[in-house]
């Protein structure tokens, strides 16, 4: 039997200073549908601040209590996180279940982790969130059995009845097995360097495309099935980080990596948990930010993407801006202008022109060159058949005569054993 579908009242208040509100509430709408909750009414109040005790004033509580009336089941989804004694307050006065934005994109994240880490650090967060807020939660978690989100999962197998002490004790636990989970990681990305190979890593906004225009990479260079990575039009799609190889045809290649998207308003304890997750970013050598052309608030979310990498140590690294979906918007493309690319991945569209941009910034120490390998070093031969681009290939009285493209540093390691042109 289909289980129904949950339904939720949204609120927020539109302070002077949010100009985002409209588009703030819009997501926060988004997120409740991420979260397979239907969204039945919306109330929202302008005030110069936020009411400390109910979040918002007194007649709009009454207003929100009528409402509510009209729906049975519905609990309310608030645009900003809450305190302990805000949620507590509110419960008490509108009988209903409360939570925060906080909450719902912390059950997003619950409800798709799906590797190990994620899975750790998304329980690290909600039992972060929840510590401070036990005694405001007390009345929700009881009707959920133990859930600080929607659903009976993560941290809500903690039980009511566990104190500060024991969550402390788990988090410390789940932190420890993470440290493992992160030293292996910092191995593998040890080697990559050791290798030299080039990392990109895709950042922007949830649900611009960021995996899509993964995918179609990966068709195009390393068409693998088993390569492909979910790709949805839906936020947080993607929370694992996944790194694929992409293989130039001629033999220069980088790793390319997908990281979790970035959301206005993104909780603090998951920017923290995710810290490891995201350090992918921070050590890349170029940053793909990937945009949403068409979301009339593109502008606001690369501010906010922005602001995360800024948080991350991650705004020094070098950065090409990729606008995607020009396909349902009346700017021209495929175009670079201004160091930015325009495309669209659905029409597969401006690709080139991205790897293109890529090419110029990761490959800068290429050398172009026309030498003559002695045939007693004929290792060398086989070693810029796979490491280089060569271009062509003679045999002349002295040796093997190459014209290549290679690294600069590969030219000037092994110039000794041949013979410059």
């Amino acid at each position: 039997m289909k289980q129904q579908q949950q339904q939720a009242v949204i609120v927020g208040v539109h302070l002077p200073e949010r100009t985002d509100f409209a588009s703030s509430m819009e997501e926060l709408r988004s997120l409740a549908e991420a979260c397979q909750v239907e969204v039945v009414d919306e109330l929202s109040q302008k005030a110069v601040r936020i009411n400390p005790s109910h979040y918002i004033g007194a007649g709009k509580l009454q207003e929100l209590a009528a409402l509510l009336e009209a729906y049975e089941e519905a609990f309310v989804i608030f645009n900003d996180e809450l305190s302990p004694s805000q949620i507590r307050n509110l419960e008490a006065a509108l009988k209903r279940k409360v939570i925060d934005r906080t909450m719902l994109i912390l059950d997003i994240f619950a409800e798709r982790a799906k590797t190990r880490e994620a899975q750790l650090q998304v329980e690290v967060a909600q039992l972060q969130y929840m510590l401070p807020r036990l005694v405001g939660l007390r009345a929700s978690l009881g009707r959920q059995g133990g859930g600080a989100g929607l659903r009976n999962r993560g941290a809500g197998e903690t039980k009511l009845e566990l104190d500060r002490r024991r969550i402390e004790e788990r988090i410390a636990a789940l932190q420890n097995e993470l440290e493992k989970l992160v030293a292996r990681r910092q191995v593998q990305r040890k080697q990559r360097r050791k290798n030299d190979i080039p990392v990109v890593c895709l950042v922007g906004y949830t649900n611009t495309g960021k995996s899509s225009l993964m995918n179609a990479l990966v068709e195009r260079y390393n068409p693998q099935p088993e390569k492909q990575v979910l790709a949805r039009d839906m936020l947080f799609a993607t929370l694992e980080t996944s790194v694929r190889s992409i293989e130039l045809p001629d033999r220069k290649s980088f790793l390319l990596t997908d990281t979790v998207g970035f959301v206005s308003g993104l909780p603090h304890h998951l920017v923290k948990a995710f810290r490891s997750t995201l350090e992918e970013v921070a050590e890349a050598d170029l940053l793909i930010h990937f945009v949403d052309f068409s979301n009339p608030d593109h502008e606001k979310q690369i501010e906010v993407t922005n602001d995360t990498l800024r948080d991350l140590g991650a705004d020094h690294i070098p950065m090409i801006y990729a606008f995607n979906k020009l396909d349902i918007t009346e700017h021209p493309y495929p175009q670079v202008q201004d160091g930015s690319v325009y495309l669209s991945v659905r029409e597969r569209k401006g690709i080139d022109e991205l790897v293109g941009m890529i090419r110029e910034q990761i490959f800068s120490s290429y050398v172009q060159r026309e030498i003559v390998i002695p045939y007693d070093q004929a290792r060398l031969v086989a070693y810029f058949n796979e490491h280089a681009h060569v271009q062509e290939t003679s045999y002349e009285p002295e040796g093997t005569r190459l014209r290549l493209e290679c690294k600069a540093a590969d030219y000037e390691k092994y110039r000794a054993h041949f013979i410059e042109l």
